[in-house]
């Protein structure tokens, strides 16, 4: 399973549902799973590249 780098939309909390916990308004990896690809059609979170790959790339 392949993950995804996730973070919510600007005044949205996102909980995981496996933890409960909030979702890094930075952004963190996520499993690709069925509840996060919902979350990304219904526009509650955005997809981003992690920091440590753009710097990589400069």
């Amino acid at each position: 399973m392949t993950e995804l780098h996730l973070k919510p939309v600007s005044g949205l909390i996102v909980r995981d549902p496996e933890t409960y916990q909030p979702l890094s308004a930075d952004g963190e990896p996520k499993p690709r799973t069925a509840y996060w690809l919902r979350r990304l059609k219904d526009g509650d979170v955005t997809e981003v590249v992690p920091l440590k790959l753009k710097k990589g790339a400069q």
